[in-house]
């Protein structure tokens, strides 16, 4: 009997080992870092979870980022907004819950979208017919370019805004709880 409850342990520790060197090298085989930013509307909390890529010299808008298709808004994951109230981005009614957020920008303008299916890997399994809607986006051009992705989320009591700014350019929307 104890023979076998040590042979269980060994196998149970070597298992253990082996799931946490699989976790170490997926996280070293990522090439960009990965943040949550968050903020607090009316005492509920709204946050955001997203890969954040860096230039590297590389053109972004119209190049890495293709104009007029849907863009995760980051890198590796989609990202992913998990809010604790009801609210409004833009004109898109979003219930309590994680969703998926992608982008669509435009040389002229950028649409945000807010997606359902809130755990998937990039771009490469959204589905439109999943979306919970789109709405338009403010543009605007930056005088100093943003070497590394960023989202940003400000604002207090019931109104907020969610940013997104990379190389020269700078999309926001407004963010309203409920």
């Amino acid at each position: 009997m104890r023979s076998k409850s040590m042979r269980l342990t060994a196998i149970a520790a070597a298992l253990i080992a082996a799931f946490g060197s699989i976790l170490v090298v997926a996280q070293r085989q990522r090439a960009s870092p990965h943040e949550t930013v968050e903020m607090m509307l009316n005492g509920k909390k709204v946050s955001i979870s997203y890969g954040r890529p860096y230039a590297k010299g590389r053109k972004i808008m119209g190049a890495l980022v293709p104009y007029d298709k849907v863009w995760r808004t980051g890198a590796d994951e989609a990202t992913k907004l998990t809010t604790e109230t009801h609210l409004m981005i833009g004109n898109i009614s979003v219930p309590p819950g994680s969703y998926s957020i992608f982008t669509l920008p435009g040389a002229s303008g950028w649409k945000i979208i807010v997606n359902k299916v809130a755990d998937q890997w990039g771009a490469f399994q959204y589905n439109a017919g999943e979306d919970v809607g789109r709405a338009d986006m403010k543009v605007r051009t930056l005088s100093d370019p943003v070497e590394q992705f960023t989202i940003k989320l400000s604002g207090s009591g019931k109104s907020g805004a969610l940013t997104l700014a990379w190389e020269t350019t700078e999309a926001s929307i407004a963010v309203e709880a409920k």
